[in-house]
Protein backbone atom coordinates (compact mmCIF):
# COMPACT_ATOMS: atom_id res chain seq x y z
CA UNK A 1 0.00 0.00 0.00
CA UNK A 2 2.81 2.39 0.91
CA UNK A 3 4.53 1.69 -2.44
CA UNK A 4 1.30 2.32 -4.31
CA UNK A 5 0.78 5.56 -2.41
CA UNK A 6 4.26 6.81 -3.29
CA UNK A 7 3.75 5.80 -6.92
CA UNK A 8 0.55 7.85 -7.09
CA UNK A 9 2.29 10.82 -5.49
CA UNK A 10 5.12 10.63 -8.00
CA UNK A 11 2.67 10.41 -10.91
CA UNK A 12 0.79 13.43 -9.64
CA UNK A 13 4.02 15.38 -9.22
CA UNK A 14 5.10 14.42 -12.73
CA UNK A 15 1.73 15.46 -14.10
CA UNK A 16 1.88 18.74 -12.21
CA UNK A 17 5.40 19.33 -13.50
CA UNK A 18 4.28 18.63 -17.05
CA UNK A 19 1.37 21.02 -16.70
CA UNK A 20 3.62 23.71 -15.27
CA UNK A 21 6.14 23.19 -18.10
CA UNK A 22 3.36 23.32 -20.72
CA UNK A 23 1.95 26.51 -19.19
CA UNK A 24 5.37 28.17 -19.25
CA UNK A 25 5.93 27.00 -22.85
CA UNK A 26 2.66 28.57 -23.98
CA UNK A 27 3.77 31.94 -22.62
CA UNK A 28 7.33 31.93 -23.98
CA UNK A 29 8.27 33.43 -27.37
CA UNK A 30 8.67 30.77 -30.02
CA UNK A 31 12.20 30.28 -31.39
CA UNK A 32 12.26 31.40 -35.04
CA UNK A 33 14.73 30.78 -37.88
CA UNK A 34 14.43 34.47 -38.91
CA UNK A 35 13.23 37.72 -37.31
CA UNK A 36 9.79 37.03 -38.80
CA UNK A 37 8.25 33.88 -40.22
CA UNK A 38 5.45 34.09 -42.79
CA UNK A 39 2.90 31.45 -43.71
CA UNK A 40 -0.08 31.26 -46.07
CA UNK A 41 -2.67 28.74 -44.91
CA UNK A 42 -4.75 27.28 -47.71
CA UNK A 43 -8.48 26.65 -47.24
CA UNK A 44 -9.14 23.14 -45.96
CA UNK A 45 -5.72 22.68 -44.29
CA UNK A 46 -5.93 20.40 -41.22
CA UNK A 47 -4.53 21.48 -37.84
CA UNK A 48 -1.70 18.94 -38.21
CA UNK A 49 -0.86 20.33 -41.67
CA UNK A 50 -0.85 23.86 -40.26
CA UNK A 51 1.53 22.85 -37.44
CA UNK A 52 3.87 21.13 -39.91
CA UNK A 53 3.73 24.13 -42.24
CA UNK A 54 4.75 26.55 -39.48
CA UNK A 55 7.77 24.38 -38.65
CA UNK A 56 8.79 24.17 -42.32
CA UNK A 57 8.44 27.96 -42.55
CA UNK A 58 10.87 28.52 -39.67
CA UNK A 59 9.21 27.99 -36.27
CA UNK A 60 11.85 25.91 -34.45
CA UNK A 61 9.79 23.56 -32.31
CA UNK A 62 8.70 19.96 -32.86
CA UNK A 63 5.52 20.09 -34.96
CA UNK A 64 3.80 17.69 -32.57
CA UNK A 65 4.00 20.35 -29.83
CA UNK A 66 2.17 22.89 -31.98
CA UNK A 67 -0.36 20.35 -33.14
CA UNK A 68 -1.11 19.11 -29.62
CA UNK A 69 -1.49 22.71 -28.44
CA UNK A 70 -3.91 23.45 -31.27
CA UNK A 71 -5.89 20.30 -30.46
CA UNK A 72 -5.81 20.70 -26.67
CA UNK A 73 -6.97 24.34 -26.87
CA UNK A 74 -10.27 23.34 -28.46
CA UNK A 75 -9.75 25.93 -31.22
CA UNK A 76 -8.01 23.73 -33.79
CA UNK A 77 -11.02 23.64 -36.11
CA UNK A 78 -11.43 27.42 -35.91
CA UNK A 79 -8.11 28.16 -37.62
CA UNK A 80 -8.79 30.36 -40.65
CA UNK A 81 -7.13 30.29 -44.04
CA UNK A 82 -5.04 33.35 -44.82
CA UNK A 83 -1.57 34.88 -44.65
CA UNK A 84 0.07 35.26 -41.23
CA UNK A 85 3.32 36.56 -39.77
CA UNK A 86 4.99 35.31 -36.57
CA UNK A 87 7.18 38.01 -35.06
CA UNK A 88 10.10 37.65 -32.62
CA UNK A 89 7.94 37.87 -29.49
CA UNK A 90 5.03 35.67 -30.56
CA UNK A 91 4.09 32.89 -28.15
CA UNK A 92 2.29 29.63 -29.00
CA UNK A 93 -0.84 31.07 -27.43
CA UNK A 94 -0.62 34.27 -29.52
CA UNK A 95 0.15 32.35 -32.71
CA UNK A 96 -3.04 30.32 -32.39
CA UNK A 97 -5.05 33.44 -31.51
CA UNK A 98 -3.83 35.13 -34.72
CA UNK A 99 -5.09 32.25 -36.84
CA UNK A 100 -8.40 31.90 -35.00
CA UNK A 101 -9.14 35.63 -35.06
CA UNK A 102 -8.00 36.02 -38.67
CA UNK A 103 -5.26 38.57 -37.90
CA UNK A 104 -3.84 38.24 -41.38
CA UNK A 105 -0.84 39.90 -42.95
CA UNK A 106 -1.91 41.86 -46.01
CA UNK A 107 -0.20 43.23 -49.09
CA UNK A 108 -1.30 46.30 -51.06
CA UNK A 109 -1.31 47.20 -54.72
CA UNK A 110 -2.11 50.67 -56.03
CA UNK A 111 -3.80 51.04 -59.42
CA UNK A 112 -3.70 54.61 -60.73
CA UNK A 113 -6.22 56.83 -62.49
CA UNK A 114 -5.51 57.14 -66.19
CA UNK A 115 -3.74 53.80 -66.51
CA UNK A 116 -4.70 51.48 -69.33
CA UNK A 117 -5.63 47.87 -68.70
CA UNK A 118 -2.18 46.86 -69.98
CA UNK A 119 -0.60 49.02 -67.26
CA UNK A 120 -3.02 47.62 -64.68
CA UNK A 121 -2.09 44.06 -65.55
CA UNK A 122 1.63 44.83 -65.54
CA UNK A 123 1.35 46.32 -62.04
CA UNK A 124 -0.55 43.28 -60.79
CA UNK A 125 2.14 41.03 -62.28
CA UNK A 126 4.71 42.92 -60.18
CA UNK A 127 2.65 42.83 -56.99
CA UNK A 128 4.23 40.62 -54.29
CA UNK A 129 2.66 37.32 -53.28
CA UNK A 130 -0.16 37.60 -55.83
CA UNK A 131 -0.78 34.46 -57.86
CA UNK A 132 -0.72 35.33 -61.60
CA UNK A 133 -3.83 33.34 -62.53
CA UNK A 134 -4.62 35.73 -65.40
CA UNK A 135 -1.16 35.40 -66.97
CA UNK A 136 -1.55 34.32 -70.56
CA UNK A 137 -5.22 35.28 -70.71
CA UNK A 138 -6.40 37.62 -73.42
CA UNK A 139 -8.53 40.58 -72.34
CA UNK A 140 -11.62 38.71 -73.55
CA UNK A 141 -10.67 35.60 -71.59
CA UNK A 142 -10.03 37.74 -68.55
CA UNK A 143 -13.52 39.24 -68.69
CA UNK A 144 -15.05 35.77 -69.11
CA UNK A 145 -13.14 34.60 -66.04
CA UNK A 146 -14.62 37.55 -64.12
CA UNK A 147 -18.15 36.63 -65.19
CA UNK A 148 -18.51 39.48 -67.69
CA UNK A 149 -18.13 37.89 -71.12
CA UNK A 150 -18.47 40.17 -74.15
CA UNK A 151 -17.84 43.27 -71.99
CA UNK A 152 -14.86 45.30 -73.27
CA UNK A 153 -12.12 45.12 -70.65
CA UNK A 154 -10.62 48.59 -71.04
CA UNK A 155 -11.81 51.13 -68.50
CA UNK A 156 -13.78 48.58 -66.46
CA UNK A 157 -11.58 48.50 -63.36
CA UNK A 158 -11.72 51.19 -60.71
CA UNK A 159 -8.35 52.76 -59.85
CA UNK A 160 -7.72 52.49 -56.13
CA UNK A 161 -5.46 50.87 -53.53
CA UNK A 162 -6.42 47.23 -53.01
CA UNK A 163 -5.51 45.13 -49.99
CA UNK A 164 -5.14 41.38 -50.42
CA UNK A 165 -4.00 38.32 -48.52
CA UNK A 166 -0.77 36.73 -49.59
CA UNK A 167 -1.23 33.86 -52.00
CA UNK A 168 -4.56 34.94 -53.48
CA UNK A 169 -5.13 35.15 -57.22
CA UNK A 170 -4.81 38.37 -59.22
CA UNK A 171 -8.33 37.58 -60.44
CA UNK A 172 -9.51 38.29 -56.89
CA UNK A 173 -8.14 41.84 -57.07
CA UNK A 174 -9.42 42.36 -60.62
CA UNK A 175 -12.90 41.17 -59.64
CA UNK A 176 -12.99 43.63 -56.75
CA UNK A 177 -11.80 46.45 -59.02
CA UNK A 178 -14.42 45.53 -61.64
CA UNK A 179 -17.25 45.43 -59.10
CA UNK A 180 -16.05 48.70 -57.57
CA UNK A 181 -16.19 50.41 -60.97
CA UNK A 182 -19.69 49.07 -61.58
CA UNK A 183 -20.91 50.50 -58.28
CA UNK A 184 -19.27 53.89 -58.79
CA UNK A 185 -20.48 54.20 -62.38
CA UNK A 186 -24.07 53.27 -61.57
CA UNK A 187 -24.13 55.64 -58.62
CA UNK A 188 -22.83 58.53 -60.72
CA UNK A 189 -25.20 57.70 -63.59
CA UNK A 190 -28.13 57.96 -61.22
CA UNK A 191 -27.22 61.55 -60.34
CA UNK A 192 -26.30 62.73 -63.84
CA UNK A 193 -27.30 66.12 -65.25
CA UNK A 194 -30.31 66.27 -67.53
CA UNK A 195 -30.04 66.43 -71.29
CA UNK A 196 -26.60 64.88 -71.70
CA UNK A 197 -25.74 63.43 -75.13
CA UNK A 198 -24.87 60.13 -73.45
CA UNK A 199 -27.13 57.12 -73.92
CA UNK A 200 -25.76 54.76 -71.28
CA UNK A 201 -23.34 54.37 -68.37
CA UNK A 202 -20.97 52.76 -70.86
CA UNK A 203 -20.84 55.94 -72.94
CA UNK A 204 -20.31 57.94 -69.76
CA UNK A 205 -17.35 55.71 -68.93
CA UNK A 206 -15.83 56.31 -72.37
CA UNK A 207 -16.17 60.07 -72.00
CA UNK A 208 -14.82 59.95 -68.45
CA UNK A 209 -11.72 58.12 -69.66
CA UNK A 210 -11.05 60.90 -72.19
CA UNK A 211 -11.57 63.57 -69.53
CA UNK A 212 -9.14 61.67 -67.28
CA UNK A 213 -6.41 61.66 -69.92
CA UNK A 214 -6.96 65.31 -70.93
CA UNK A 215 -7.03 66.81 -67.43
CA UNK A 216 -3.77 68.25 -66.18
CA UNK A 217 -5.25 70.36 -63.40
CA UNK A 218 -8.13 69.09 -61.29
CA UNK A 219 -9.95 72.43 -61.29
CA UNK A 220 -10.26 72.26 -65.11
CA UNK A 221 -11.84 68.80 -65.15
CA UNK A 222 -15.52 69.77 -65.24
CA UNK A 223 -14.92 72.45 -67.89
CA UNK A 224 -12.99 69.99 -70.08
CA UNK A 225 -15.95 67.64 -69.78
CA UNK A 226 -18.21 70.56 -70.74
CA UNK A 227 -16.21 71.18 -73.93
CA UNK A 228 -16.55 67.55 -75.01
CA UNK A 229 -20.27 67.51 -74.18
CA UNK A 230 -20.75 70.67 -76.27
CA UNK A 231 -18.96 69.04 -79.19
CA UNK A 232 -21.05 65.88 -78.91
CA UNK A 233 -24.23 67.94 -78.91
CA UNK A 234 -23.15 69.78 -82.08
CA UNK A 235 -21.93 66.65 -83.84
CA UNK A 236 -18.35 67.99 -83.92
CA UNK A 237 -15.41 65.57 -83.78
CA UNK A 238 -13.90 65.46 -80.30
CA UNK A 239 -10.41 65.93 -81.77
CA UNK A 240 -8.56 64.64 -78.73
CA UNK A 241 -4.99 63.32 -79.00
CA UNK A 242 -5.25 60.67 -76.24
CA UNK A 243 -7.75 58.63 -78.26
CA UNK A 244 -5.41 58.61 -81.26
CA UNK A 245 -2.50 57.60 -79.04
CA UNK A 246 -4.56 54.78 -77.57
CA UNK A 247 -5.44 53.56 -81.05
CA UNK A 248 -1.75 53.43 -81.98
CA UNK A 249 -1.15 51.03 -79.09
CA UNK A 250 2.38 49.82 -78.50
CA UNK A 251 3.53 51.34 -81.79
CA UNK A 252 3.28 54.83 -80.27
CA UNK A 253 6.83 56.07 -79.68
CA UNK A 254 5.96 59.18 -77.67
CA UNK A 255 5.76 61.47 -80.70
CA UNK A 256 2.30 62.07 -82.20
CA UNK A 257 2.71 62.98 -85.87
CA UNK A 258 0.40 64.69 -88.36
CA UNK A 259 0.09 61.46 -90.31
CA UNK A 260 -1.24 59.78 -87.16
CA UNK A 261 -4.00 62.40 -86.89
CA UNK A 262 -4.94 61.86 -90.54
CA UNK A 263 -4.94 58.05 -90.47
CA UNK A 264 -8.54 56.95 -90.02
CA UNK A 265 -9.38 54.40 -87.37
CA UNK A 266 -11.98 53.68 -84.69
CA UNK A 267 -10.05 55.67 -82.06
CA UNK A 268 -9.19 58.64 -84.29
CA UNK A 269 -11.52 61.36 -83.03
CA UNK A 270 -10.16 63.75 -85.67
CA UNK A 271 -11.51 61.68 -88.56
CA UNK A 272 -14.61 60.33 -86.82
CA UNK A 273 -17.35 62.11 -84.89
CA UNK A 274 -18.73 60.81 -81.62
CA UNK A 275 -17.14 58.68 -78.95
CA UNK A 276 -14.56 55.96 -79.61
CA UNK A 277 -15.80 52.36 -79.24
CA UNK A 278 -14.37 51.78 -75.75
CA UNK A 279 -12.78 53.73 -72.92
CA UNK A 280 -9.11 54.55 -73.43
CA UNK A 281 -8.06 54.32 -69.77
CA UNK A 282 -9.34 53.72 -66.25
CA UNK A 283 -11.02 56.94 -65.06
CA UNK A 284 -11.23 57.89 -61.43
CA UNK A 285 -14.41 58.97 -59.68
CA UNK A 286 -13.71 62.70 -60.23
CA UNK A 287 -13.61 62.20 -64.01
CA UNK A 288 -16.75 60.05 -63.99
CA UNK A 289 -18.61 62.72 -62.04
CA UNK A 290 -17.30 65.45 -64.34
CA UNK A 291 -18.46 63.58 -67.44
CA UNK A 292 -21.94 63.21 -65.96
CA UNK A 293 -22.13 66.68 -64.43
CA UNK A 294 -20.02 68.85 -66.73
CA UNK A 295 -19.61 72.56 -66.25
CA UNK A 296 -22.01 74.69 -68.27
CA UNK A 297 -19.79 76.51 -70.71
CA UNK A 298 -19.89 77.85 -74.25
CA UNK A 299 -16.32 76.75 -74.88
CA UNK A 300 -15.68 74.36 -77.76
CA UNK A 301 -11.89 74.31 -77.57
CA UNK A 302 -9.10 74.12 -75.02
CA UNK A 303 -5.32 74.00 -75.15
CA UNK A 304 -2.73 73.21 -72.49
CA UNK A 305 -0.80 76.16 -71.08
CA UNK A 306 2.21 74.06 -70.20
CA UNK A 307 1.72 74.24 -66.44
CA UNK A 308 -1.04 71.61 -66.33
CA UNK A 309 -3.88 74.10 -66.73
CA UNK A 310 -5.83 74.81 -69.91
CA UNK A 311 -7.05 77.86 -71.85
CA UNK A 312 -10.67 77.57 -73.01
CA UNK A 313 -12.09 79.24 -76.12
CA UNK A 314 -15.54 79.62 -77.66
CA UNK A 315 -14.36 80.16 -81.24
CA UNK A 316 -11.72 78.71 -83.50
CA UNK A 317 -10.14 82.16 -83.90
CA UNK A 318 -9.70 82.47 -80.13
CA UNK A 319 -8.40 78.92 -79.95
CA UNK A 320 -5.80 79.52 -82.63
CA UNK A 321 -4.57 82.57 -80.74
CA UNK A 322 -4.27 80.45 -77.58
CA UNK A 323 -2.40 77.73 -79.47
CA UNK A 324 0.01 80.32 -80.88
CA UNK A 325 0.56 81.83 -77.46
CA UNK A 326 1.03 78.64 -75.46
CA UNK A 327 2.29 75.99 -77.85
CA UNK A 328 3.99 77.85 -80.67
CA UNK A 329 5.78 80.46 -78.63
CA UNK A 330 3.67 83.35 -79.98
CA UNK A 331 4.54 82.62 -83.58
Amino acid sequence: MRLLRWSLILLLLAAAGSIAWAWRWLERPLPLAAPTVELSIEPGATPREVANAWVRAGVRVPPVLLYEWFRWSGDARRIRAGSYVAGPEVTPRQLLAKMVQGEEFFERVRLLEGWTLRQFRAELARAPYLKPASAGMSDAQLMSALGAPSVPAEGRFFPDTYVYSRGVSDLTVLKRAYDHMQRQLQGAWGSRAEGLPLKSPEEALILASIVEKETGKASDRAQIAGVFVNRLRKGMPLQTDPTVIYGLGESFDGNLRKRDLLADGPYNTYTRAGLPPTPIAMPGLASIRAALNPERTKALYFVARGDGSSVFSESLVEHNRAVNAHQRGGR
